[in-house]
This record gives C-alpha cells, sequence and structure tokens, in this order.
C-alpha cells in the first residue's frame, strides 16, 4: 500500500498539523511516510499546502506531480489541485470554502462539512481533525488507534486533554462525509 495525498488550503486551517499527524499515525504503525510542507510568509490567511505519503515500502522520492489524495479546504486549492489528481483518485473537499464544485467525472469526489461540524461541536480547532477523520472513512491509510497514538506523539503534553474531542472530531468526520460523484 502507498498513498501519495496532498492536503491544501489557508493558512490557519490547521493543514500543517493535518499532514504531520497523518505522518505521525503512520509512523506509529512502522509505515513509511514523508511530510513536506509548503507555505506562504503569512502565518494565517496565506496559502499553504502539505504533501504525505505513507506506504508499507521505502519512498523513493517526497515530490509529486500527481496525488492519489487530494484534501480541498477552499476555492484556489481546488483549482490547482483538482487536475493533479489521479485517475481514479480521490478529493475530498470542505463545502464552506467552495464556489465552484469540483467537475471531474473520472475521480471519486467528497464533501465534508467540517467547518459546520466544527460550528456545532462549538470548537473551530477541531475543524482539520473532522477533514481528517473524512479522509480516514473513504481512504482508511491509518487506524484510528495509531491516529490516536500520534497525538499523543506530536502534541504537547499541555494538550493531552483535548486527545479526547480530538478523536469525537474524527469520529464525526466519519460520519458525515458525503460521496457526490456523480
Amino acid at each position: 500500500m502507498k498513498k501519495e495525498i496532498i492536503i491544501s488550503g489557508f493558512g490557519g486551517q490547521g493543514v500543517l498539523s493535518m499532514g504531520k499527524i497523518l505522518a505521525y499515525s503512520g509512523l506509529m504503525e512502522n509505515k513509511e511516510v514523508t511530510w513536506m510542507p509548503a507555505y506562504g510568509p503569512e502565518q494565517r490567511g496565506g496559502t499553504a499546502n502539505v504533501t504525505v505519503i505513507v506506504s508499507d515500502d521505502r519512498i523513493s522520492s517526497p515530490i509529486l506531480s500527481k496525488y492519489d489524495v487530494a484534501i480541498v479546504l477552499n476555492q484556489p486549492s481546488l483549482d490547482k489541485f483538482e487536475p493533479k489528481i489521479k485517475a481514479g483518485g480521490i478529493l475530498i473537499y470542505d463545502g464552506y470554502g467552495i464556489i465552484n464544485p469540483p467537475t471531474r467525472k473520472d475521480i471519486n469526489v467528497y464533501r465534508i462539512d467540517a467547518m459546520d461540524k466544527a460550528a456545532e461541536m462549538k470548537n473551530a480547532k477541531v475543524f482539520n481533525m473532522i477533514v481528517l477523520g473524512g479522509l480516514l472513512k473513504v481512504c482508511p491509510v491509518v487506524s484510528t488507534d495509531g491516529l490516536q497514538k500520534a497525538l499523543f506523539k506530536s502534541l504537547p503534553e499541555r494538550h493531552h486533554g483535548l486527545i479526547p474531542l480530538n478523536m469525537q472530531a474524527v469520529q464525526e468526520g466519519m460520519k458525515i462525509i458525503v460521496d457526490t460523484t456523480v
């Protein structure tokens, strides 16, 4: 198994954290991983993306031009990365930041209303964990047990009390992701 994933959105949406947690999850399950962030000089509001590769075998290069999975959280990210998804691949998007929905017919398209669910949960900071839950539902590249171990490893100890909330957000994401493939 090898999955090449791009996660993209605005800075402040937890894009880089989502990639880091996914990479740590792979490590917790003894998989080979790469994590390669890219972002503008702005901390919030600028574009950010991260490439994560999770594989059972060695990874030859972290540089990719096509992806198995793209998670896009705003319109500029959709415009940039929709054409770069391999045929038969997966596109996951948050309906909140997308004006013109995906149009490709040769990929599997999923919508997750994570922003709305985060508001319902009264915690905007779990937005990225909701999206991550949606990813794991449609493409179980790592297990939720590996994800939970990764949270303990990647989060500072002072935030370990928030791990149950984060895992609840993952479960909510698994429930609300919807296949919109026509």
